[in-house]
């Protein structure tokens, strides 16, 4: 998929509903990540889509080790949820603002640490980005395509507090996405389609 294909996709069409609906705490608090995809040269004549994740740093309180988008909790300083994403994104991986262009974003999901998290989603061009370490233990690249297949999209249902839900993992390589990374990953998936 290209650039221009994966904007006419998105754009063009009115956003599904979320397949994910778990409601965890009553009382939420605002959160937002930033899903940048980024346009690669793959040869000559063609390009391939990324979308960059981070592996967060081991010592994290919450979610520590797990694949995510670059992101996290809104301030009170942040202007709306998009500020919050891209200042995230600064910090944790050092990216550049002169480099994003936001396309739009997702339904907002909850999470089971009591967030209701935006995703973000833009293109943001190829640059050193320079890691957090005190966030972040390393980022990586997978291509758009893998998730488009649907052999890659993988689910198990468990309950919770009395709730029934499917539990999504996307791996790729050694790397196990899972949880609301994925699920806001499948939601995008469904949207493009």
């Amino acid at each position: 998929m290209t650039k221009n294909e994966f904007l006419h996709r998105f754009q063009l069409q009115k956003l599904s509903q979320s397949i994910h609906t778990y409601q965890y705490h009553s009382d939420l608090k605002s959160a937002a990540v930033l899903i940048p995809i980024l346009e690669k040269k793959i040869n000559d004549n063609d390009t391939q889509l990324n979308i960059l994740f981070t592996k967060r740093a081991e010592h994290l309180k919450h979610h520590g080790g797990q694949i995510s988008f670059p992101g996290g909790k809104a301030e009170h300083f942040d202007d709306n949820l998009i500020s919050t994403a891209i200042r995230e994104a600064q910090e944790e991986i050092g990216l550049k603002t002169d480099t994003i262009e936001i396309i739009g974003q997702l339904h907002p999901y909850q999470t089971i640490s009591g967030y209701i998290v935006t995703p973000i989603i833009a293109f943001v061009a190829e640059q050193n980005f320079i890691i957090d370490h005190n966030e972040v233990s390393e980022i990586f690249q997978v291509p758009l395509h893998h998730f488009l297949n649907k052999d890659n999209h993988h689910s198990i249902h468990i309950r919770q507090k009395s709730i029934h839900h499917q539990v999504h993992f996307m791996p790729y390589q050694d790397y196990n996405i899972w949880g609301a990374t994925a699920a806001m990953l499948k939601d995008l998936m469904v949207h493009l389609k």
